[in-house]
């Protein structure tokens, strides 16, 4: 138990000072590894373990809510394709010249080691992107779903590659997984009647771990791929969302085993060090590359850039390629802590420049010439508010109630926005007014001053981070108006109202006023054809 203490005091301590420093608390966790490692604290048996079972239940959730007509869309496959193939030949043309200027860990290696480097360097990581779109509550927005289909797609090409390397074929008892849709079609059925509870988690650990995980591996495919093809079987239930929402904590907590375990991969020197950085020196390149194909398929400057941004890292699938290229005689030993140390850096990089991507995303749009907004994708075109008078800012339930209440009641004239386009589609079948835009888009407020009417901004995004970058979005684009937030804690109740929020409101006591209200209204109105009251005289009859 001592080990586990000092291990839990140790990440606890990190990631509340990368907390403190304002930066994302995995950047702490990343480096508690490697303070553990220096240190030599004996390595705590069923890291490995909790760090697997973390990445699993992330692809379980990624599958909940992905939709597969995502990996369909030229952003998606034309980009990832390209972009691989770009990445290997100008990463393995930069570690080439790096050999020829003489770096030591490069020196004499053949083109098929550089190549295979260059492939490993093409990654981006599922694990790291996905977290910090969580963090901002940008998973479902337009360039956060085209993250999620690129890395999808490259967990699709890994698996295809670690299959053509493995020296043998998946098992002959891979065509049993043809039986997973009548399995996932049962669980279905058991999952309707599990209640909200302990339960539901519980059956979805299940469902990632043993007709995931476990049924994959063992027809020797990847056991996380198995997981991400459930989580899609199981998409459509209705109760996915909050089976992906009761996972989420429990996923966050084991992904910090995960960063952990990056940073005990081994200890560097200086020469590990400086080709690391080295590396360091392709990730805005990676970047640019992905902003620029994206761009040339008609997304918005703002859009590609901030996909670009988010995958700019190194990839855990990356260790596994190299792992190959060293089982094979093609690589090292040593090449698989120098690449642990440049997925870590590249980890740190990431997380402060994500940390202001809107900031960097306006500055650099703002020197781009303009683009023909007609040429651009549909859900890309600017949105109008009409003659709407209050803007509702996430059309989720909180947003969706407030929209409801403010035209039926109150008989304004509401518009609502969100970035989901599939929530857009069902919200405008039922009449809602709604249009699709993303909030934390300065480009956005400043097209919607034009509206004259607009006098009520009402913020009702789950994630109060995304809030507050709407709110900045707001205040810079010079809107006047009243703004109403809604906010789960009271501590993000009063950070708005510091911040002159005119309404902020928490939505557990709304809900809590509401039951009021509708109890009061009820014992003032007579019950329905109430019975005649029985009294003791009744009775003694």
């Amino acid at each position: 138990m001592s080990v586990v203490a000092i291990y839990l005091v140790v990440t606890f301590g990190l990631g509340g000072l990368a907390l403190a420093m304002r930066l994302p608390p995995l950047v702490g966790f990343l480096a508690a590894g490697f303070v553990l490692n220096a240190a030599h604290v004996e390595h705590l048996s069923g890291l490995d373990t909790l760090a697997d079972l973390g990445v699993t239940l992330l692809l379980f959730a990624i599958g909940l809510k992905l939709n597969v007509r995502i990996l369909l869309r030229r952003e998606v496959w034309l980009t990832t394709s390209i972009h691989m193939v770009v990445s290997v030949v100008l990463g393995g043309a930069f570690l080439w010249l790096a050999a020829v200027v003489g770096v030591t860990m490069l020196s004499g290696a053949s083109l098929t080691t550089i190549a295979l480097l260059g492939f490993a360097l093409s990654f981006s990581s599922t694990v790291f992107v996905v977290k910090i779109l969580d963090e901002r509550g940008e998973s479902h927005s337009l360039y956060g779903r085209i993250c999620i289909g690129i890395l999808v797609m490259q967990d699709l090409i890994a698996v295809i590659f670690l299959t053509a390397t493995s020296g043998h074929a998946p098992s002959p008892w891979a065509l049993t997984l043809v039986a997973l849709w009548p399995v996932t079609l049962l669980a279905r059925r058991v999952w309707g009647g599990l209640g909200h509870g302990e339960m539901q988690s519980l059956f979805g650990i299940v469902m990632a771990l043993v007709p995931g995980y476990v049924w994959f591996s063992s027809v020797g495919l990847k056991g996380d791929l198995g997981a991400l093809i459930v989580g899609v079987l199981l998409a459509s239930h209705p109760a996915a969302t909050e089976l992906s929402r009761s996972l989420f904590h429990i996923k966050e907590l084991l992904l910090v085993a995960f960063f952990v375990s990056i940073g005990l991969t081994g200890l560097p020197d200086a020469p590990t060090i400086g080709v690391a950085l080295l590396m360091m020196l392709l990730l805005p390149m990676k970047a640019i590359g992905y902003t620029a194909l994206l761009a040339v398929l008609k997304l918005r400057y703002r859009t590609a850039i901030l996909a670009g941004l988010g995958l700019m890292n190194y990839s855990e699938f990356g260790l596994i390629v190299v792992s190959v290229g060293v089982s094979a005689g093609l690589l090292t030993q040593a090449w698989l802590v120098e690449l642990s140390i440049a997925v870590a850096l590249s980890f740190v990089i990431s997380a402060l420049v994500n940390g202001r991507a809107n900031v960097i995303a306006e500055k650099i749009v703002a020197r781009l010439p303009e683009q023909d907004e007609h040429s651009l994708q549909p859900e890309e075109r600017p949105g109008d508010a009409g003659d709407a008078e209050v803007v509702v800012i996430g059309m989720g339930r909180v947003g969706f109630a407030a929209y409801q209440r403010l035209t039926e009641q109150h008989r304004l004239r509401v518009v609502g926005v969100d970035y989901d386009g599939s929530r857009i589609q069902r919200l405008s079948d039922r009449g809602i007014r709604v249009i699709e835009a993303d909030a934390t888009d300065l480009d956005f407020w400043i097209r919607l001053r034009h509206s004259d009417s607009v006098r009520h901004a009402v913020l009702a995004m789950p994630s109060h981070s995304a809030n507050v970058v709407a709110l900045e979005c707001l205040r810079k684009s010079g809107f006047s108006g009243r703004i109403a937030s809604a906010a789960r804690y009271e501590d993000e109740v009063q950070w708005a109202k510091d911040h002159g929020v005119d309404i902020a409101f928490n939505v557990y006591s709304g809900a809590g006023l509401e039951l009021a209200d509708q109890v009061g209204r009820s014992a003032t109105e007579p019950p329905p054809d109430e019975p005649p009251r029985t009294t003791g005289d009744d009775i003694d009859r």
